[in-house]
C-alpha cells in the first residue's frame, strides 16, 4: 500500500486540471456606474494597486485611479498620448505592463472613412516617464508598425514555457490569431515581422477587443464582442494547450446578452473573482463584476 502513496499527488493534479477545465466559469455585473473624459473608453489596465482608465478623447488619454473599497477614486492624474502637443496614439487598444520589462501600448489608425482599412501600431513607452510628465514627450522609446496582425493589436503579457510574451490579436472577422513576440526583440523592432520577433500564434474566434492574462490559472482572456461592435463576449481559453495546438482550446465561453453595447476590456483586480469591464458607451461603461470558478 505504502509504495504506491506517490501515485496520489499525480493523480490529485491530473483530477484537479479535469475538474478546472469542466468547472463553470460565471461572469456577473454586480454594479454599472459612468466615468467621464474618457470619450470612448477603449480598455483598462490594473496596476499594483491603481487602475488605468483609457479612451481616444480629442486624443489618446490615460487616466489614474485608485481602488477604494468598492469604487474607483479619481486621482486628479491624466495623461496625453501625444508629441509636442500632436495627437500619436489616438486610439489606443492595450497596455502591456508587466514588472520590469518593456511597456507597449497599441494603437489602431483608420486609414479610411468607411473604417474598413485600418494599421495597427505598437509603442515602446518609458511608462515611469510617462507617469511623470503626462505626455509622450520624451518617452517614445520606438514606434513598431504591426504588420503581420490581421486587423488591429491589443498587446497584452503572457507567461509561457516560464517565458514572458507579448501577446496581440485581431478584431476582424476572418482568419483571427493571437499572436506571441519576444518583448525585446519586440522594443528593439521598426515591423513585427522582422526576424524572430513573432515567436508563436494560434486561431481564434472573432472580434476580439482585448486581452486579459491570469496567471495563477495560466488562462488567458478573450474580451470579445459577439458580433461586429456589440454583446459582450469572455473566452476562457487555457493557453498552453492553445499555442500547442495551433488553436484556441476553450474552457468556457460566457455571453452576457442583456448588454447589447461594444465591450472594450477587462481586468480582474488582485484577484480571480472581482473585476472591471468597460465599454466605449457614454453611460454606464464602467462595470463592476464577479466571476465565479
Amino acid at each position: 500500500m505504502m509504495k504506491n502513496l506517490w501515485l496520489i499527488p499525480a493523480v490529485l493534479l491530473v483530477f484537479g486540471a479535469t475538474a478546472f477545465i469542466n468547472a463553470e466559469v460565471t461572469t456577473t455585473i454586480e454594479r454599472e456606474t459612468t466615468v467621464d473624459s474618457l470619450g470612448a473608453c477603449q480598455g483598462v489596465s490594473y496596476q499594483n494597486g491603481r487602475v488605468f482608465l483609457y479612451g481616444d478623447r480629442e486624443t489618446g488619454i490615460i487616466r489614474e485611479f485608485k481602488l477604494q473599497k468598492d469604487s474607483l477614486t479619481y486621482l486628479g492624474k491624466e495623461y496625453k498620448l501625444t508629441l509636442k502637443g500632436i495627437d500619436v496614439i489616438g486610439h489606443p487598444t492595450g497596455i502591456a505592463y508587466h514588472s520590469s520589462l518593456p511597456v507597449f501600448i497599441g494603437n489602431s489608425i483608420r486609414l479610411n472613412p468607411e473604417g474598413t482599412q485600418w494599421k495597427a501600431v505598437i509603442y515602446n513607452v518609458n511608462w515611469n516617464g510617462l507617469l511623470k510628465t503626462g505626455t509622450l514627450d520624451g518617452n517614445l522609446l520606438n514606434t513598431i508598425e504591426d504588420d503581420v496582425c490581421i486587423q488591429g493589436t491589443r498587446p497584452e503579457y503572457v507567461k509561457y514555457n516560464k517565458r514572458w510574451y507579448v501577446a496581440t490579436a485581431d478584431y476582424g472577422e476572418h482568419g483571427n490569431e493571437v499572436r506571441l513576440y519576444d518583448p525585446e526583440k519586440l522594443a528593439k523592432c521598426k515591423k513585427t515581422s522582422e526576424a524572430g520577433v513573432l515567436f508563436k500564434k494560434f486561431t481564434c474566434t472573432p472580434w476580439v477587443q482585448n486581452l486579459h492574462w491570469i496567471n495563477s490559472k495560466g488562462v488567458l482572456v478573450l474580451i470579445q464582442n459577439q458580433v461586429e461592435g456589440r454583446r459582450w463576449r469572455f473566452t476562457y481559453v487555457d493557453f498552453a494547450k492553445s499555442v500547442e495546438a495551433g488553436k484556441m482550446v476553450v474552457i468556457k465561453q460566457t455571453d452576457l446578452n442583456n448588454r447589447t453595447d461594444e465591450l472594450e476590456g477587462f481586468t480582474f483586480l488582485n484577484n480571480t473573482q472581482k473585476g472591471i469591464a468597460v465599454t466605449s458607451a457614454r453611460k454606464n461603461n464602467i462595470n463592476y463584476t464577479t466571476t465565479m470558478w
